[in-house]
């Protein structure tokens, strides 16, 4: 899951509008809105918007692959067995 902030406080810091990243970008200015609600970003939009904005690859994990995020999740789903 990305985080959000991170990412807001990235372009913000860079100067750049959000509708201006969004379409060096390629995605629509309203997609990256939803992709910024949901924290759900492809994996062609995270490359894109990493070059964009400049980002190196440790701000780029921070920012899109944050330790809270599903993928890096330490929780375990427990299953019933049939018996």
């Amino acid at each position: 899951m990305t985080d959000v902030i991170a990412l807001k406080k990235c372009i913000e810091d860079s100067g750049l509008s959000v509708t201006f990243v969004a379409e060096k970008a390629g995605i629509l200015r309203e997609t990256f809105y939803n992709r910024m609600k949901t924290g759900d970003f492809k994996g062609s939009e995270i490359c894109a918007l990493s070059r964009v904005l400049g980002l190196s690859r440790i701000e780029r994990d921070k920012i899109f692959f944050a330790p809270d995020s599903e993928l890096n999740s330490q929780k375990r789903v427990s299953r019933k067995e049939d018996a």
